[in-house]
């Protein structure tokens, strides 16, 4: 068993009251899992600050308290250390009594605006394929090899996260892949980590209910990448305007990745239809089953990390000519009967809607009315439910504008507010249907011969969260259900 003195290794320290070489059964930072011996770390979160909790955490049996500021009163049968942060304090104190597993595999981050669960998924997929054991954490789930263990966040608590990295190692992973948020950067979720390199896709405004203004979305993500070592690389998008910013400051070995420009791993689109993309990739010509220039963006950077990490170029093209994308990502299905394509995509920000209506677009023959249903999350950024009702209504024939995960929210506010961002010679195109289930229904039903219906904003997800409640709702199911109906 650990003493609390070798898990505050490397933490920044103001003040000790007590002794730091007694055992520590486990760390923990919430205060409903604590159980006697445990070392409870008060961190200051979005909604509640742990600090409140001090008192419960030892009546449950906290051997230590770690915190930003000391109680009051100190029990002489409790050790308190006082952390310069205990949110970065959480995430070394993690790795530390893990034995920062981290430190034992090659840990691979993604971060951006769009693509980060496919480009994770898909490096999991192909390192896999290579031969490697390997670890995924992303949106859509977490996974050590063929183990698939469910996803709450994107990127997991740092007790959770190490304690998945530590599982990794024991499996015998040499490579993992997760996805990096900018809540999880910004909540010092991945401190303490050793990555071995750093993927940056795209930055598109986002999370502005969290950040606030955009600037500040764009540092934090940028804080990611200054924080690498110089043992690790970065692969930034260089067709993306920020994509050099996010190099300015890093130690690490600097590389690029471009459709429109020279750059390190260079790709040119060469067809995109739906039987997948042809591109040239460097010298080489491939086919790949994906489709859209968003997920010809996805494939270089996949193509370039691999490659920085040591593999062989033309044996990691041929593995990635067979690879399929994330759940949820441009999935679509095709009715019997009219050939109707339904397509179903996690697009829940303008740049991703932009980027799967852009593609479908090219995927037209020209005759078919493109259908999208469409709606936005509650309790997040506002901002972008007009621009979003803006993006589906210029690149759809019909929208039909639908309850997202509305949360706390009532649904019917979140679509007026949808619908503020429609022109006045656009609101025929329009109608509003808050029951989702109906309106993807209606998007059928409306749906003619080789009509194209997008369904955006949930992908993988498997609920609707109403007031708090998840209900089971998954877009694809419905769609294929509704579908079958109509091929009868």
């Amino acid at each position: 068993m650990k003493t609390l003195r070798d898990i505050l290794y490397n933490v920044g320290i103001r003040a000790v009251h007590g002794n730091t070489d007694i055992p520590v059964n486990a760390p923990a930072i919430d205060s409903r899992s604590v159980g006697p011996g445990d070392a409870f770390i008060a961190v200051k979160g979005v909604h509640t600050d742990g600090h409140q909790y001090i008192d419960k955490a030892i009546a449950q049996g906290a051997a230590a308290i770690i915190c930003e500021t000391l109680p009051e009163i100190l029990l002489d049968t409790v050790t308190y250390v006082q952390a310069d942060n205990s949110a970065t304090a959480s995430g070394i104190m993690a790795g530390n009594f893990y034995d920062n597993p981290s430190h034992k595999l090659q840990l691979v981050g993604v971060t951006g605006t769009n693509g980060k669960t496919t480009i994770a998924t898909i490096l999991f997929r192909l390192f896999s394929q290579l031969g490697y054991h390997c670890g995924l954490l992303s949106t859509v789930q977490n996974q050590i090899g063929d183990t698939v263990i469910p996803s709450t966040h994107t990127t997991p608590d740092p007790i959770s996260l190490n304690a998945l990295l530590a599982r990794m190692v024991e499996e015998g992973c040499l490579y993992a892949f997760m996805e990096v948020s900018s809540h999880a950067i910004h909540q010092q979720r991945i401190a303490g980590l050793k990555f071995a390199g750093g993927i940056f896709s795209n930055i598109t405004h986002d999370h502005l209910d969290y950040h606030k203004t955009f600037d500040e979305y764009i540092r934090v993500k940028k804080s990611f990448f200054d924080s690498l070592p110089a043992s690790a690389f970065v692969l930034t998008n260089l067709d993306d305007k920020r994509g050099m910013v996010m190099l300015q400051n890093t130690k690490a070995r600097k590389a690029t990745y471009s459709l429109r420009t020279l750059a390190d791993f260079k790709g040119k689109i060469l067809e995109n239809n739906l039987t997948g993309l042809i591109m040239q990739v460097g010298d080489t010509e491939v086919h790949f089953r994906l489709i859209g220039e968003f997920n010809a963006y996805n494939l270089l950077a996949v193509y370039g990390a691999a490659v920085l990490l040591g593999q062989d170029k033309a044996t990691v093209l041929r593995a990635l000519s067979n690879t399929q994308g994330a759940e949820g990502r441009f999935e679509y299905i095709v009715s019997a009967h009219d050939q109707i394509i339904a397509i179903v995509d996690y697009a829940h920000t303008p740049d991703a809607l932009k980027n799967v209506l852009a593609t479908i677009k090219n995927l037209r023959k020209g005759h078919e009315q493109v259908i999208t249903v469409v709606g936005c999350g509650g309790d997040r950024d506002t901002a972008k439910r007009p621009v979003m009702a803006a993006v589906a209504t210029d690149s759809s024939d019909r929208v039909i504008f639908t309850s997202d995960n509305p949360r706390s929210e009532d649904p019917d506010a979140i679509i007026r507010e949808m619908e503020a961002g429609v022109p006045v010679h656009q609101k025929k195109r329009v109608i509003s249907i808050t029951d989702r289930r109906e309106a993807i229904k209606t998007a059928v039903t409306l749906a003619g011969k080789e009509d194209i219906i997008l369904v955006a904003g949930k992908g993988h997800e498997k609920y609707q969260e109403i007031k708090g409640v998840k209900h089971p709702f998954d877009d694809k199911q419905v769609l294929e259900e509704v579908m079958r109906l109509l091929d009868k």
